[in-house]
């Protein structure tokens, strides 16, 4: 998490324990919102101070705050995507440190649950706390923040190509719902697919590189079970740049393997000029908003 920093413009903070506490406490002076919430015993309350640096990026400061005062337990970078990427069911679990916590998402469209780290702690509590997650329908967004990445010439499709790839994630995403609910058809049928893909991927990559081969992919990366190694279609993107520290920063929206989503990018650790139709090619920290039904 500490590295991350350099992901919306803090390089020297990324680099310097000091620099992170100074920059830790200017967010407990001068945060810009608050979000508390009070234990079932009333006694204490879990506390949330957030201050923005620049567009949808900024530090996140959460600790308890009891008779004695507000006592920090983490903080996080974050970076704010945009839209739905999914509305699939999710569940969250409380990290070890704290009051953290990890969303996990089955999305049949990448084929492994996704684990994200949860940007709204105190929302969440709020709605647990009173009993209203259960059985709701929240949808999820994501983004992710990236140390190092790289912009890839797109392939050259036909209509009838982006048609068809459509169409086949359709499908792909009714087979493993129904292979879920325990259909055996469908679990034959989707093994048959894999076989056949590896088989001719296997026959393909002598010959061709493999990057003309794959156009997309989204896979676990490291020893942290939310990062991944991601490649996908940059669909438009900004330029910014952090108000404190002035780095440069690249916004990019990206569709990766069917899902949407918004990743952030410190201008000196991305090869290469990003364009629309280009492809984005690094590794990023999921992070992912809960958005909770009225």
């Amino acid at each position: 998490m500490h590295a991350f920093l350099r992901a919306i413009g803090f390089t020297e903070a990324a680099q310097s324990e000091y620099e992170v506490e100074l920059l830790l406490d200017d967010v407990y002076q001068n945060y810009q919102r608050r979000a508390a919430v009070k234990s079932e015993s009333g006694k204490k309350a879990f506390v949330e101070l957030t201050k923005t640096y620049g567009p949808e990026i900024g530090i996140k400061v959460c600790g308890e705050l009891d008779q004695y005062g507000f006592h920090r337990q983490y903080y996080m970078p974050f970076f704010y995507g945009s839209g739905v990427t999914t509305s699939e069911e999710l569940s969250v679990e409380r990290r070890a440190s704290g009051d953290s916590f990890v969303g996990v998402c089955d999305d049949g469209r990448v084929g492994i649950s996704l684990i994200f780290y949860v940007q709204n702690p105190a929302e969440y509590c709020r709605k647990d706390i009173f009993h209203t997650l259960k059985g709701s329908r929240a949808t999820t967004t994501f983004s992710g923040l990236s140390l190092g990445g790289m912009i890839l010439l797109p392939l050259e499709k036909k209509d009838e190509c982006e048609e068809e790839q459509t169409e086949y994630f359709r499908k792909r995403n009714s087979m493993v719902s129904a292979a879920k609910n325990g259909n055996q058809e469908a679990i034959e049928n989707l093994t048959l697919e894999d076989m056949d893909i590896y088989t001719m991927l296997s026959r393909r990559v002598l010959h061709e590189d493999v990057f003309s081969i794959v156009d997309t992919f989204f896979m676990p990366y490291g020893m942290e079970c939310d990062q991944y190694q991601i490649m996908g279609t940059i669909n438009f993107y900004t330029r910014v740049y952090n108000e404190h520290t002035k780095e440069a920063l690249y916004q990019m929206n990206i569709e990766c393997n069917g899902m949407i989503f918004d990743i952030c990018i410190n201008r000196r650790d991305l090869l290469g000029d990003p364009e629309i139709g280009r492809r984005f090619k690094g590794s990023i920290w999921l992070q992912g908003r809960i958005n909770f039904p009225d």
